[in-house]
Order: structure tokens, then sequence, then C-alpha cells
């Protein structure tokens, strides 16, 4: 305990989640949690939690065929516990014990939330669990709608609880069977919504679900709220049209694409039958991700909005700006980093699984990793064939990719360095 007091909220949130997917990996191996007859490797078990908890939905082994209920109960719960993130579930246990958060914990949260204040942090984290559980209950009533119509009650409620967890946290995991997912239900329209609803106000952020709930007039929203409200609405539209200008697609499949593409996974139509130009699509929807403090990944919408209107106002010769607030300098800084970071990581992970995978086409590698990266989930099949180095080298990517690749650079960092004030040079740049 007096060692992770030491240490800063970055290095032990990154603990956290690394202590979490272990302890799932076990779980997971134990007889109880495998199928009679079923042969489980524990690189896959590692695989299948360090997908859980990092909200990506990339299987090595189909969930339904190896895992029993209480296998998949614990792949659920290492879905939720990623989701909420490891620190949000650890105060509301101990607000659930009637104890008293303390300071450092109260910091913990705001790290993890990415909150610029932590004023609050207790009844927000409250507000979190209560607008989850809110969410996920509907989110299986109306998904038991549809089960219910192809499996026993029982059963149904089963699939449609680990549905609505998996969905709202942005997870595209399935306990359906086949390596299918949803494609069985393409056509469904109330599966698609509820899904794609879940989705969406999952990868909002719950900073943004509570702005919502607070002030219902889009006038009234943070500067925040609206650069992610606008910019999700614009992503999940052009996404739509391009996917459906490239694919044999409908309507409803396009869209529903697009919104799994935003860091889900589920996926309604087999991928690995898309083109490249719908491929390449929705890696960039994927590499683009959610919002900061959801249960997505990605470079997130805030950081494309934050270099858009950057560069717009560079070309402009303007001030940044958007609905009359300035964007800080100190905003564009962060932005910048955190996508070359990103791209960084997904050009090497790209990089050494070639070399690993000879035998894999370039596009489906780059999908694949970039689906690792966003913590989607979304594969053109080749998942399951790869080699146990390719999947571990998928283990790493998938845990920078949910922790963020600029939390992991600065885990190292434990106390504030002396500042040195250098003269100012001149470089020149384009």
């Amino acid at each position: 305990m007096k060692y992770l007091e030491r240490q800063s909220p970055a290095r032990i949130i990154a603990i956290g989640f690394l202590a979490v997917i272990l302890t799932g990996s076990f779980l997971l191996m134990l007889p109880v949690c495998i199928k009679p007859g079923v042969r489980l490797h524990y690189v896959d078990a590692l695989f299948t939690s360090t997908s859980a908890v990092c909200v990506t939905g990339l299987i090595a082994v189909d969930t339904a065929d190896t895992y029993t209920a209480l296998g998949q109960t614990v792949v659920a719960l290492l879905i939720q516990i990623g989701g909420l993130g490891v620190t949000s579930v650890g105060v509301g246990v101990i607000l659930a014990l009637g104890k008293r958060v303390n300071l450092k914990e109260r910091l913990l949260v705001k790290e993890a939330l990415n909150l610029d204040s932590g004023r609050g942090i207790v009844c927000l984290v409250r507000n979190v669990l209560i607008t989850t559980l809110c969410f996920e209950g509907v989110g299986a009533v109306l998904s038991f709608l549809v089960f219910s119509r192809d499996y026993p009650p029982l059963k149904a409620v089963g699939i449609s609880l680990f549905h609505s967890v998996a969905a709202f946290n942005n997870s595209g995991f399935d306990i359906l069977g086949g390596l299918k997912n949803l494609t069985g239900y393409q056509d469904n329209v109330l599966l698609n919504l509820t899904t794609a609803g879940l989705i969406i106000f999952g990868g909002l952020g719950f900073l943004v679900i509570m702005d919502l709930i607070k002030n219902r007039s889009f006038k009234k929203l943070c500067l925040h709220s609206k650069a992610v409200i606008v910019t999700t609405l614009i992503l999940l539209a052009s996404g739509t049209v391009l996917i459906w200008l490239t694919e044999d697609i409908t309507w409803l499949g396009a869209f529903f694409t697009s919104v799994s593409a935003r860091t889900a996974g589920f996926s309604t139509f087999p991928l690995g039958e898309f083109t490249s130009a719908g491929l390449l699509s929705v890696s960039v929807l994927m590499f683009i991700g959610a919002s900061p403090g959801s249960t997505g990944g990605g470079i997130k919408t805030s950081t494309l909005f934050t270099l858009f209107h950057t560069i717009k106002g560079a070309a402009c010769n303007e001030e940044p700006h958007a609905f009359h607030y300035r964007i800080p300098q100190e905003a564009f800084y962060k932005a910048a980093i955190v996508t070359a970071l990103s791209a960084l990581v997904v050009c090497l992970g790209t990089f050494f699984m070639c070399i690993l995978e000879p035998g894999i086409p370039f596009e489906d590698i780059l999908f694949e990793i970039t689906s690792a990266f966003g913590t989607v989930g979304l594969s053109t099949g080749i998942t399951p064939g790869l080699s146990s180095l390719s999947k571990l080298l998928e283990v790493l990517v998938m845990y920078i990719g949910r922790l963020g690749p600029l939390t992991i650079v600065t885990i190292w960092v434990f106390k504030p360095t002396k500042s040195v004030s250098y003269a100012e040079g001149s470089i020149s740049i384009g």
C-alpha cells in the first residue's frame, strides 16, 4: 500500500488495469469457466481478458462456444469494470460500504475521467454508476423483446443483459456463438437501434450525459459537450454515407456500422467482404473513436474538433474559436501530441504484425491494429488465426489504446522536474 501511495495517479491507474486483466485471465482459465471438451490456451484467456477490460471486443476464441455461463459472467464483469474504469468502480465500492473517499482516491478519479477539477468527484461517480445501470437496464429490456423470440426465456435474459452491458460499454462481445456476432439480426430494426443508442450514449462520455441532463438546451451546454455532440453527429452521418456508397449494404446496415466503428465492435455485415474503400472509411472512424471520459477509445472526438478548428483558424489567419469560445493553445498542443503518438502506435503495431504474419494482407493487418488501438473490436476475421506472438502484440496495443498513449508515456513521471528556461530558437515548418 505504501508503494502505491508514492506513485502518480497515472501509474496507479495503469497498474490497476493490468491487475484486473491478469486476474480476469486467471479466472477464465478455471475449469468451471470453460466448457467441457474445450482446450483453452492461456494466451487466448489473456487476450479475452484484455479485450474485455479494454472494452474492445476482439476475440481469439468465441465467447459462447468456449466459456460456461460463469465464464461469460466473468467476461461481462470485466467489461463493466473496464468501461466504468477501475478507479470509478473502486470509489463506487467504497461508497457502497459507507466509507469516506480520501484525497488520493479523488485524484485518481480525476485523472481517469480526464477532469479539470476535483470538485464534486463523489457526486459525479455516484451519478455515473446510476446512469450506467439505467441505460443498461433499459437496453436489456428492449434487447429481451428481440432475443426472447429465438431463445428460451432464461437464456434470453442472460443474452440481453450481456448484450446491453457490452453495447453501453462500447465492447463488441456477444454470446450468440459461431463467431457470427449480430449478422443474424442485420434487418432487425429494434435491436439495431437499441444497440446503436447504447453505443452512442456510452461513447458520448459521462460528463456530456450529465451536462445534457442538467442543461436540456444545446445553447446552455459547455464547450466540451457542444464539441463532442456536433463532432459525433457529423462522424455518424458522414460514416453512414461513405459506407453506403462503398458497400452493397442497406442504409440501416451502413448506419449501424458507422456507429459501431466508433469503438463498439458489433457487426451486422461481415467486414471480411468489405471493399478496400469501405475498410479505409471504417479504419478512420475507429482511429477517431469516442469521447473523453466515455467507455470508448481512439484519439477522441474532442481531439479531432480541436485540431480542425485550430487548423481552420491558422488557414483563415484568425484566432481559433468555436461556439463563441476561444480554443486554448494548450488544447491544440495536447491534441497534436495525442494524435501523433496514436499514429505512431498504429504504425509500429502494423509494422511488427506484418513481420509476424507475412501471409496476411496489409490492409487486414492495418484494420486489425487500428481496431485494437481504438478499442473497437471490429475485424475482417483474422484474429482467431493469429500466432501467439501476434495476439500478445494486440494485447499490448489494446492496453495502450485503453489507457491512452499520452498516459503511457507519462506514467514514469513521479514528481515535477526543475524547470529550465532556454533561449527561443527559429525553425522552419511546412
